[in-house]
């Protein structure tokens, strides 16, 4: 098993950075384009523990669907989605809010692992490479989406 662990602290409420996450569609804002990324599940998308969401991208040029459920879901601390159909072996992305004075501190941790066990390992290090890459893309936008364009609301949250 695998673990990334990413954070970003923004100056704004964890209600409204939640409120953010809660709309499952702003997870295309936050994709790199050339992930293709897009929803298939049709909306609205209610969030909570149980959801499914479907999902089509491409990596490394290859086209795939993945589909994650929602497990637990906790406003507005915590959210935690796991993979039933997809790329790898096991997904769990745990997502948290800490609300630190006037600021919020995101914290991601997804706990992974790879398909085809010994020999997806040889992979390993460009899945990491990659994810590394997706991480630092979705944390730049989460930062533009939410500060410089005014806030969740500007999102249609």
């Amino acid at each position: 098993m695998h673990v990334l662990r990413s954070s970003l602290r923004l100056p704004r409420s964890r209600e409204e950075v939640f409120a953010f996450f809660g709309d499952a569609f702003n997870l295309e804002r936050i994709t790199p384009p050339q992930l293709r990324f897009r929803i298939l599940t049709t909306a609205p998308i209610r969030m909570e523990a149980g959801t499914q969401i479907c999902y089509r991208l491409s990596l490394f040029g290859v086209p795939f669907s993945w589909i994650t459920v929602i497990s637990e879901w906790d406003p507005p601390t915590r959210f935690v989605d796991q993979q039933t159909r997809g790329p790898y072996r096991t997904w769990v992305h745990t997502h948290e809010f800490m609300a630190e004075g006037d600021t919020t501190l995101i914290r991601d941790r997804v706990e992974y692992a790879l398909p085809l066990s010994p020999f997806g390992e040889i992979a390993y290090p460009l899945v990491r490479y990659e994810l590394g890459r997706i991480f630092r893309f979705r944390n730049h936008a989460i930062r533009a989406l939410l500060l410089e364009e005014g806030g969740a609301g500007a999102s249609g949250v």
